[in-house]
Formats: structure tokens, sequence, C-alpha cells
């Protein structure tokens, strides 16, 4: 049996997401996501679902483990993000003083938080903030969570979307250590890729010409400072296509010309809902 692993407790949205596309693989929680990207990269028959960016509050933070492991991306997934004020069975909301969650999702429902005036504390993830609610038997305190979350520590959903905007996603990516693309057919693609430029003036901007030359569109482009530096930096590329095709091949050619550093993550179908 393949497994799984994921950053945060049962019940996080990064479990929910695993159950939605692994339905029969043993699913694993890691506390950090270093220790995921350590776990998969000692083991070919394991891979990871890891939060990569969310639609409202941008970049989850796992570049520099992207650039350090170097996993093999196989999917993209998209994950609905729905939040809930999770309590103890009976509660109301009039009862609730503090609510618990992971950073982003208190901001996402900043409106709910205010309009109850209810005190909000910052912790590690949302599963973790509804397991500690569970087991405070206060009825004061409150979570803001998935209702998988409210399933796994028999807590009651109060009130159910309390997001601020609805149709929020969050950006999975599967990853592993095998290198596997699918075969160029008639689908839309996403090749992921890293790059470190050569230093030199204009560098950053003469390597991505092949791209327009080519008509190649880039979706993604982010750049990182290498550890410990902020002279040195990383780029973190998605582009629209199958590295088998022959524009692709001819732009990545043309920037591969201005790197010390170049490396493809990954091969994958384009994830449908990038089409809504």
């Amino acid at each position: 049996m393949n497994k799984i692993y994921f950053q945060g407790t049962f019940g996080a949205y990064s479990h929910l997401a695993a159950l939605s596309i692994f339905k029969d693989a043993e699913i694993i929680p890691c506390k950090t996501f270093d220790e995921c990207f350590l776990k998969a990269s000692k083991d070919d028959n394991s891979k990871i679902i890891i939060p990569e960016s969310n639609r409202i509050t941008g970049n989850i933070g796992i570049e520099y483990l992207i650039f350090k492991y170097r996993l093999n991306i196989y999917s993209e997934y998209f994950q609905k993000i729905e939040h809930n004020l999770l309590g103890l069975p009976g509660t109301k909301i009039s009862d609730i003083k503090d609510v618990y969650s992971h950073g982003q999702a208190l901001s996402q429902c900043s409106k709910f938080i205010k309009s109850n005036s209810l005190i909000e504390h910052v912790r590690a993830d949302t599963a973790g903030s509804a397991e500690m609610v569970s087991k405070t038997k206060d009825n004061t305190k409150a979570a803001i969570a998935s209702s998988l979350s409210a399933k796994t520590y028999n807590l009651e959903i109060i009130k159910k979307n309390i997001e601020n905007e609805k149709g929020n996603l969050t950006r999975f990516l599967i990853m592993g250590k095998n290198i596997s693309q699918p075969e160029f057919g008639n689908k839309r693609y996403i090749t992921s890729f890293l790059f470190k430029l050569k230093s030199k003036p204009a560098a950053l901007y003469q390597s991505l010409g092949g791209f327009a030359i080519n008509g190649v569109n880039l979706t993604k482009l982010q750049s990182y400072p290498e550890k410990n530096t902020f002279d040195s930096f990383f780029f973190l590329c998605d582009l629209d296509g199958h590295i088998e095709d022959i524009k692709v091949q001819k732009s990545l050619e043309e920037l591969g010309l201005h790197c010390q550093d170049f490396h493809v993550l990954g091969v994958f179908e384009a994830d449908k809902i990038r089409g809504k």
C-alpha cells in the first residue's frame, strides 16, 4: 500500500485533499513540511500532498523545500476551502469568547470574527486547533476548521462557511521521489521547473525572451533568495504546455543559456478547475 504524507493532524485540509485523491492509500500526518519532504525523498513508495498557494492569501511558503529536495511533481489538485466555526456539542455563538486557528484561516474569516467580537488566537494548524478545543471541554473556546475536523474530534459545526469570500481554493501539489510524466497528447499540461541565473546585468529579461518568441505562456514566475543570501536568487516557474512540445523545448533551451542551475520539477495535466 502506498503511503501519503501530509503536514498537520487528521482533519486538516491537506488530509481532506488526500482523501479526495487517494482512496486506498495509507495517509500519514507529519509535524512539519520538512518532515514530509524528507520522508518522500527516502522512500520510493510514498508521496506527499503539499499546499502550495491559496487563491486569496497567496503563497504558503514551501518554495525553499521544493528547491532543496527537488521532488517530482505528479499532479496538482485544487481543494475548495470552506471554513466552519467548531465548538463543543450544545455550544451557542453567544457562549464563545476565544477562537483558535491557523493564521491564514483567521484572516480569511476576519469579518465573522469581528462581527461576533471574538478574540483570535493563532495556532500552527486548523485541525490541531479543533483537537485542542475538544480536549479543553470549555464552551467559551471554538476553532475554525474543516467539516472533517468536526467529525474527527466530535465537535459541532456551530456556523458553516464563515469565510469572507466564497469560492476560495488552495492549490495542492502531489510529489514524490520517482520521476514520472504523462505522454504528450491532446490535453492541457503544466511544466514546472526551477532555475538560477548566471550573475550578469539584465539576466532575467534576456532569459525570458525565448518564451515570448515561441508564444509560450508562463503561469507562475516567482523569485526566492537562496539560503542565507540576498544576492543569489532562484526562480520557480510554471508554463502552459508539455516539455515535449517543440515550442516549449526551444523556450527552455534559450533559458538554459542564461542559467547556472536548471531543474525540471514535473510535467502534469492541468487541473480542470484552471479552465473555469
